[in-house]
């Protein structure tokens, strides 16, 4: 295949970096992303780059993988190992095991998972194991409470079947008809032991595991984790980049969801609320989180009208733009305020936050105006 002077200019200029563009060419707005993430990297000596210790590495991580091949990824992940003095933790799990783990650490281990060695992968899972345990004391009493408060009202049973008839509430409940002449009570009133088996809302996780959203996507694992142990919401999880992946099955072990997850790489929303509409059975008694920041790399026409059709149908849905205690994300601003327009709320919620966002949200309020958690889309900065 013959190349062409002016492609072959493009790409000397991407191999040697912007200090040495003496040809002057124009980089492609894909090219332009393949230039940052490569100066991030292999200028950062001179320019500052990522830093060894900078936020951003979990993000750039994610961004490779939007612009390169797998195998083009596995090199720069391993010069980045090497460059960012992140080497000597990952292929030492006694120095590994001795870090202070944190959520940003996780999300750098998942998302270099494919190129820790061997004899380290269990020292990663025994520290990304001791934050979800440290998240899960710390945020399972209140998302069960909060969520049982709002459910309560619903788990009395006044039509109860033989089998579920709770007598002792029922008698003194209709002590006032006793019969003295038959000596026993006609119970007017039937009062029944919630049907604990049968779900009272439906809840669907749905996650953009893009770089960008590594923080949000560790927490949800694990409210996912939690919320899928209360019996009176049947919680499914759904993570997606360019393709949809399924995790429900792994919500019983959230180190193992979380390992399921691949951060980074494109975004389609819409062909990811594709898939969550399929799995709405009570739209009624169904609320869809969706966890993103909007960027769509799909198609935006297609994504709106689809949202539309989740909405009109009776679910309720609402756009978490993050997930975390990183301050204010950067999003979309025009399709969050298409989506305000069609009722679809959509802003920030730490994680405290989110038991009592998810308990309004089941009690039916309407969070469009729920005071501590809506954003006013005017008044959020960006940041990068």
């Amino acid at each position: 295949m013959t190349i062409d002077a002016e492609t072959r200019a493009r790409r000397w200029r991407l191999i040697l970096g912007s200090a040495n563009n003496d040809a002057n060419c124009q980089l492609s707005d894909a090219e332009a992303g393949m230039d940052r993430v490569l100066e991030a990297l292999y200028d950062s000596d001179r320019k500052g780059g990522l830093g060894s210790s900078s936020p951003n590495v979990a993000r750039w991580l994610g961004d490779i993988r939007e612009y390169f091949p797998s195998s083009v990824v596995r090199v720069l992940q391993a010069d980045a190992l090497d460059r960012l003095k992140l080497q000597q933790m990952l292929l030492e799990p006694e120095m590994l095991s001795a870090v202070e783990p944190d959520i940003n650490l996780v999300a750098t281990l998942l998302s270099l998972r494919s190129v820790i060695p061997d004899r380290t992968k269990e020292t990663a899972r025994i520290v990304v194991r001791k934050v979800v345990e440290e998240l899960t004391r710390k945020l399972e009493s209140p998302t069960r409470q909060a969520i049982t408060g709002a459910l309560n009202r619903s788990l009395r049973n006044r039509r109860p079947r033989h089998q579920e008839i709770d007598w002792d509430r029922t008698i003194r409940a209709n002590l006032r008809h006793y019969q003295p002449q038959y000596q026993t009570i006609v119970p007017e009133t039937r009062i029944g032991f919630g049907r604990r088996r049968s779900s009272l809302k439906d809840l669907i996780l749905c996650v953009d595991q893009s770089g960008s959203m590594a923080a949000s996507v560790v927490y949800a694992g694990v409210f996912g984790a939690v919320l899928a142990s209360i019996p009176a919401v049947s919680t499914k999880m759904v993570v997606f980049d360019t393709a949809v992946v399924d995790l429900t099955e792994n919500l019983k072990e959230p180190v193992d969801l979380l390992f399921g997850i691949q951060l980074g790489g494109g975004t389609d929303i819409h062909q990811a609320l594709s898939y969550c509409q399929g799995l709405i059975t009570r739209p009624a008694d169904t609320i869809i989180v969706l966890i993103t920041d909007l960027f769509e790399g799909g198609d935006r026409d297609k994504l709106l009208k689809r949202a539309a059709a989740i909405s009109a149908s009776g679910a309720k849905m609402v756009t978490l733009l993050a997930l975390s205690d990183q301050g204010s994300p950067s999003f979309d601003h025009a399709i969050a305020a298409s989506f305000s327009a069609m009722g679809i709320p959509s802003f920030a919620c730490t994680p405290d936050a989110f038991p009592d966002l998810m308990a309004a949200a089941m009690r039916g309020e309407d969070l469009e105006g729920y005071r501590g958690f809506q954003e006013r889309l005017s008044e959020t900065r960006s940041f990068h």
